[in-house]
């Protein structure tokens, strides 16, 4: 297992105490509702969560990782898993991340994937997966980048479908000009594929969709960047 990783000015470890995965959580709670307070759900107890400082020590980016079973997951309470857990492989559920509104370096997000790639080589996983957030609760704004998506929806045989209320990504409206979240744009550069449902989620103030990336089917140059 790795994690701890370093790399130019931020660091990446793992929560160790309490105090640490309230650090998180106030974090975001900062990000998701702008307010301060702390975002806590069941789902805390179960998951390993990660932190990454910057050279003072200061939080400026957090996700979680749950490696239980994917139907025991966040994920699972919106979506079907049924045909991705038949495929009977080591997977890892990615949560919850988010980056400080004044830590938008962009090698905050290198260095959180590097050492979730190096976490994902140590522990022999070979499907990412999670829900990638927008952030709001109105498709229409981002209506272009939504219609595009659709040309990413995985395999009918993983694919999985919507357990709530949801928009399907087909009738989304090419309108609204909002840009791809960060850290989506990096899994479909990766070769990830998404599900063809976006679910509302008011109580969080997001929009999900359905992300998974096969480890095996990463490009060979960018898994040497990694």
């Amino acid at each position: 297992m790795t994690i701890p990783f370093q790399a130019g000015r931020y660091k990446v470890r793992f929560a160790v105490c309490p105090s640490d995965v309230a650090a998180c959580q106030r974090l975001r709670h900062l990000c998701f509702f702008d307010a301060q307070g702390e975002d806590v759900d069941a789902f805390d107890a179960r998951c390993r969560h990660v932190m990454v400082e910057d050279q003072a020590g200061r939080l400026v980016a957090t996700m979680r990782l749950f490696e239980g079973a994917p139907v025991q997951g966040y994920a699972a309470q919106l979506y079907d898993l049924s045909a991705l857990v038949a495929a009977d492989v080591p997977m890892l559920e990615g949560g919850r991340f988010c980056v400080a509104s004044d830590g938008q370096d962009a090698d905050v997000l290198r260095v959180a994937w590097g050492a979730l790639t190096a976490y994902v080589d140590a522990r022999g996983v070979q499907v990412l997966f999670g829900c990638a957030s927008f952030g709001g609760t109105d498709p229409a704004l981002y209506g272009r980048v939504l219609a595009r998506l659709a040309r990413y929806a995985g395999p009918d045989t993983l694919r999985p479908a919507a357990r709530v209320p949801a928009v399907s990504l087909a009738d989304c409206a090419a309108s609204g000009r909002a840009p791809l979240p960060a850290l989506l744009r990096t899994y479909l550069a990766r070769g990830g594929w998404v599900g063809d449902a976006l679910v509302i989620d008011p109580a969080l103030h997001t929009m999900h969709v359905f992300t998974c990336l096969e480890v095996a089917k990463i490009p060979a140059a960018r898994a040497r960047s990694l």
